[in-house]
C-alpha cells in the first residue's frame, strides 16, 4: 500500500452531523490513485454527504480529509482543477443550451478535451443547442458526466452517475470509466447498482449508518465460493436431501419451491442432487451454478429492510 498522502482520497475518522443527526459516524477508508474505488450503501448511510465533504462543498465536523493530497476546503483554489465532479443533480442553469454550458467549463481548464468530440461520444450532438432544463433526464446525467471529465482530471467523483440511463447509454458510461482507469485517472463513484460496482470496482467500499461495514475488492467480499440453485415442486425434505449431500453443505428453501445448495459446488455435488430429485419424481428446472454476488453480500450486511 503507499504510504500515507499519496492516496487519491483519505479519509481517517470522519465525522458530520446535521443537528441532532450524525451523517456520517468516523468513517476512514483510502482510494488508491489510478484506480476505481466504489462507496455502497442504503439510502441515508452517508454516502452523498462524505462525497461533497471530499469535493469541498461541505466541512467535516471531525476527522481528516485528503483529496490528491491536499484539504479539500482550505487547498480548494489548488484542488479544484485537477478534480471532475458529477453531483447527482443541479449546477446547470436549465436555460442555457448544452454545448454552451460545456464550452464555459472547458474554458476554465489548461487543456480541456473537445467539447464537440465529447458531446459526440456520450451522444449528445443533436441535443447541442437543447437548454438544459428541456432535456432529458439521461441526457441530463450525460451531460454531467460531460461536464466532470472535459478539464481532463485527475480524480473523478461520479455520484449515482448511470441513475436514468437506458442500457446503451449505461454500457457507454461503464466503458468511460475503464478508459479513464486505464489513462490513470483515479475515479471514486457511488451507485445502487450492484452489479456496476462489481463491474468496475477496484475496490468496493460498504457503509451503513454513516460507518464502513466491510471492504475490498469484490472478488474479496464476494468470495470464491460456488452455490447450486434450482427450482421444484415445494417441500422435497431438505433433511433428506442433506443426508445425501457432502459434508459441510448447506441447504435452503423458500416456500415457492425454490432451493440453493451451498458448499463445495463440483461435478459430484450436481450429480447427487440431479440423481436424489430424480429417484424422488422431481423435476430440477432452473438448474444453474453461480458464484455469490455483491448484492447478497450487501444484503447481507446492511438488511433487507426498505430505507426512505
Amino acid at each position: 500500500m503507499a504510504p500515507p498522502g499519496d492516496g487519491a482520497v483519505e479519509l481517517d475518522a470522519l465525522v458530520k452531523r446535521y443537528g441532532t443527526t450524525t451523517a456520517v459516524d468516523g468513517l476512514t477508508f483510502r482510494a488508491e490513485r489510478g484506480a476505481v474505488t466504489a462507496l455502497l450503501g442504503p439510502n441515508g448511510a452517508g454516502k452523498t454527504t462524505t462525497i461533497e465533504i471530499c469535493e469541498g462543498f461541505r466541512r467535516a465536523d471531525g476527522g481528516t480529509v485528503r483529496v490528491l493530497g491536499l484539504d479539500p476546503v482550505r487547498d480548494a483554489r489548488a484542488l479544484k482543477p485537477r478534480v471532475g465532479v458529477m453531483p447527482q443533480s443541479g449546477g446547470v442553469p436549465g436555460t442555457v443550451p448544452a454545448a454552451d454550458f460545456l464550452k464555459l467549463v472547458a474554458s476554465f481548464h489548461a487543456t480541456p478535451l473537445d467539447t464537440g468530440a465529447l458531446l459526440e461520444r456520450l451522444g449528445l450532438t443533436e441535443h447541442a443547442r437543447t437548454p438544459f432544463r428541456r432535456l432529458s433526464g439521461g441526457q441530463q446525467q450525460r451531460l454531467s458526466l460531460a461536464i466532470a471529465l472535459v478539464g481532463r482530471p485527475e480524480l473523478v467523483f461520479l455520484d449515482e452517475p448511470t441513475t436514468g440511463l437506458d442500457p446503451q447509454a449505461r454500457h457507454a458510461t461503464w466503458e468511460l470509466v475503464e478508459e479513464l482507469r486505464a489513462s490513470g485517472v483515479s475515479v471514486v463513484l457511488t451507485t445502487h447498482h450492484m452489479d456496476e460496482a462489481e463491474r468496475l470496482a477496484d475496490r468496493v467500499v460498504i457503509v451503513d449508518h454513516g460507518r464502513v461495514v466491510a471492504e475490498g475488492s469484490p472478488a474479496e467480499l464476494t468470495g470464491a465460493e460456488r452455490q447450486l440453485r434450482f427450482r421444484a415442486r415445494p417441500a422435497l425434505g431438505l433433511d433428506e436431501l442433506l443426508s445425501a449431500l457432502p459434508a459441510g453443505s448447506a441447504a435452503k428453501e423458500s416456500p415457492a419451491g425454490h432451493y440453493l445448495i451451498e458448499g463445495d459446488v463440483r461435478p459430484e455435488l450436481l450429480a447427487t442432487v440431479t440423481a436424489w430429485c430424480a429417484s424422488h419424481g422431481v423435476l430440477a428446472e432452473d438448474l444453474r451454478i453461480e458464484r455469490r454476488t455483491l448484492e447478497d453480500v450487501f444484503l447481507e450486511l446492511t438488511g433487507r429492510e426498505l430505507r426512505s
